[in-house]
């Protein structure tokens, strides 16, 4: 169980960013591109974990997905400092660290095959997550 409060402080995270900050500040282009491509990383690290059985390759690929995903979503820090307050700053700061700890607690339900519903369910949520970013920040979010 310990190895799902890292997901739930990730989604509490997540969630009043996106719901909070986000909506409050606008998103400029940039973001409103750059947030979906990140979560389609994680995507990409979740869906793997998914459709391949535990394997020293296959964990070597988790873990370069996964360093690939935690570089990514950093990209946007250079338009953060110009347009966030402190507090999303902050926020943001959170979401760095519990990111690859997340990553971390994937791999182990992985390798020990613990939590197989959880594996299942995350790709899920991660999904429909993207699709919100793209089709709210797309056509329903005013600039």
């Amino acid at each position: 169980m310990v190895l799902l409060i890292p997901f739930l402080l990730q989604g509490f995270v997540m969630f009043f960013d996106e719901f909070y900050f986000h909506r409050k500040r606008g998103l400029p282009l940039w973001e409103r591109i750059g947030h979906p491509l990140d979560t389609l990383s994680v995507l990409f690290c979740y869906g793997f974990i998914f459709y391949f059985p535990y394997s020293e390759l296959n964990l070597n690929i988790y873990i370069g997905l996964a360093a690939f995903s935690c570089l990514l979503i950093t990209k946007d820090e250079f338009v953060h400092t110009s347009l966030c307050d402190a507090k999303e700053n902050w926020l943001h700061a959170v979401l760095f660290i519990l990111h690859p700890i997340t990553f971390f607690c994937a791999g182990l339900m992985w390798k020990e095959n613990i939590y197989p519903s959880f594996i299942t369910f995350q790709p899920v949520v991660i999904f429909c997550f993207l699709i919100y970013q793209i089709v709210y920040w797309r056509f329903y979010a005013k600039s």
